[in-house]
């Protein structure tokens, strides 16, 4: 599906920025569905009788589950033309999430280094999950490619051509 809004280039990141993701509730469908996608059926995720003889008393959401439904909240936000995902730097579960609980993405431009002979660039950013009630129940880095903007064709001469 192309992007129909105007996106921000590698240029147009700064240092230290930080964006707000919209929310998010996590739903017990969401649940079930990453269990028959993962193969994940461990019965803390899905039984509830099981899940109420845990600390959590009821079942909790996949961690990785609520790890992608944050990368797709943080593709929206900010709106750049991500090339691929190079790695994740570090990832933390802090806190349990449930069916029910609203999450959104605070994003923040931790550094940029250019690439591809300035066509691209590593950005590393930091991303924390945060629920309803504003505690952080995951948080880390994650290091995309970003595009640049088309670098300006030379002619012979090495000037600008018009």
């Amino acid at each position: 599906m192309p992007i129909l809004q105007p996106y921000l280039h590698f240029e147009d990141l700064e240092l230290e920025a930080v964006y707000q993701s919209a929310a998010r509730t996590v739903t017990e469908a969401d649940v079930v569905a990453f269990a028959g996608f993962s193969g994940d059926f461990n019965p803390i995720h899905i039984d509830h009788e099981f899940a109420k003889k845990t600390a959590f008393r009821k079942p909790i959401a996949h961690g990785f589950g609520v790890f992608c439904i944050a990368s797709g909240l943080g593709v929206m936000t900010p709106l750049v033309r991500t090339l691929a995902m190079l790695r994740v730097n570090k990832w933390t579960f802090v806190l349990p999430v449930f069916a029910g609980d609203t999450i959104h993405c605070v994003t923040r431009v931790v550094t940029k280094e250019l690439r591809g002979r300035g066509k691209r660039g590593e950005v590393a950013w930091y991303r924390g999950v945060v629920n309803q009630d504003g505690k952080t129940v995951q948080e880390g880095e994650l290091v995309t490619l970003v595009e640049a903007r088309p670098l300006a064709k030379t002619d012979v001469g090495g000037s600008p051509a018009e």
